[in-house]
């Protein structure tokens, strides 16, 4: 059975003392939280982190990774850079990241192959747009966004984590019901069947708006593995409500 697997996404927020702050009221509250845990920071706080989480449960990720692994590319960050601060995850193709930075899914399928030959889980996120749901093109989209994963990274896709993220409730306050939850996520694993006999230890994440008032019901869900927290995991209560309720 996979255990629930819950990861702040602190996005483009944070501060050397507000980080500190956070960390502090997190490790606090861990006894009792079973569940897996981590928190994907700006590149910037990287290596402040690191030093934070050291010898704790909560692990470190990282929001994005180059789809090269060196050379001229002023301000992207390569694989080989993250592992030296020990990141254990890697967002690629967040919602943000496709719309603002035009990513393709060709794109994010190599940024998602960069993180594992260096050892580090990529958290792949697929989701589709108001439009698209209201268009019945909701299973197209985001069957089509994995499956430029799976080609590119076959051989290893078992490895990968998979959050759900519907666009139209990113940001908006709005969150699918358990039952659209557990619809899709339903559809991304059996593709994922199909595509390796090691495909039921893939974690996959619903990452829309998910709060401490509508977790309980989302991680209820059989194929819904945990989340990937936006704004709630920028507050240390909310963050630790929601872990307590992945350890149940």
């Amino acid at each position: 059975m996979r255990s629930k697997l819950m990861v702040g996404n602190w996005k483009m927020n944070g501060s050397l003392a507000d980080n500190a702050s956070l960390v502090s009221e997190l490790l606090a509250g861990m006894a009792g939280v079973h569940c897996r845990a981590a928190v994907c920071v700006p590149t910037a706080y990287l290596a402040q982190l690191q030093n934070l989480l050291s010898g704790s449960s909560i692990e470190l990720g990282a929001q994005d990774v180059s789809a090269h692994d060196f050379g001229p590319y002023t301000g992207e960050v390569s694989a080989r850079m993250l592992q030296d601060f020990a990141v254990r995850y890697c967002i690629v193709g967040h919602s943000e990241r496709r719309m603002h930075h035009a990513e393709s899914d060709v794109l994010v399928a190599a940024k998602a192959q960069r993180a594992l030959a260096a050892g580090i889980t990529p958290i792949v996120c697929l989701g589709e747009s108001l439009a698209e749901r209201e268009a019945g093109q909701t299973e197209a989209v985001v069957k089509r966004q994995l499956a430029a994963v799976i080609h590119a990274n076959g051989h290893c896709i078992s490895e990968i984590v998979v959050a759900y993220e519907p666009l139209w409730a990113i940001g908006t306050g709005l969150t699918a019901t358990p039952d659209q939850a557990q619809q899709l996520h339903a559809v991304l694993r059996a593709q994922l069947q199909a595509a390796s006999a090691h495909a039921d230890r893939v974690s996959i994440l619903y990452g829309g708006s998910m709060t401490a008032a509508t977790a309980a019901q989302l991680l209820a869900q059989p194929d819904v593995d945990g989340g990937l927290i936006g704004g709630a995991a920028l507050k240390a209560s909310e963050f630790l409500s929601m872990l307590a309720m992945a350890s149940r």
